[in-house]
């Protein structure tokens, strides 16, 4: 593959990353706004069915932000790899170990951030 076209592949990638943490943060906050109006004391099974809602697409989307900065690093990897590399290479090449927070701790947050809303929802 060309320079132009890793590059290319890595902004895609980029992209798929940003746009996989909309629908869980969406979600998250949603679901604080309705914690706020009385979701805590709804039945069960709503409360269960809340949870579960959150535990998909959370689950989703992480795996789809840590498939994504997977890929991007393989790309930066690929990148390395270019003689003569633009500056565009260069940086994509040094950011790219900054990937391992979307990896890692982008995950680990929403994680806490579910059993703290969990808690709220079944504890009350």
């Amino acid at each position: 593959m060309t320079e132009h076209e890793l590059l290319e592949l890595w902004n895609k990638a980029r992209f798929h990353i940003v746009v996989s943490q909309f629908a869980p943060t969406f979600l998250l906050i949603v679901t604080v706004g309705l914690i706020t109006l009385g979701l805590a004391s709804a039945p069960l099974f709503l409360t269960l069915a809340t949870v579960g809602i959150l535990l998909a697409s959370g689950i989703l989307g992480a795996l789809a932000q840590y498939s994504s900065a997977t890929q991007a690093q393989a790309i930066a990897e690929d990148l390395a790899a270019v003689k003569n590399p633009s500056a565009a290479t260069r940086q994509v090449i040094a950011f790219s170990q900054w990937l391992n927070v979307v990896r890692f701790v982008t995950p680990t947050i929403f994680v806490l951030i579910f059993l703290l809303l969990t808690a709220v929802l079944l504890v009350g």
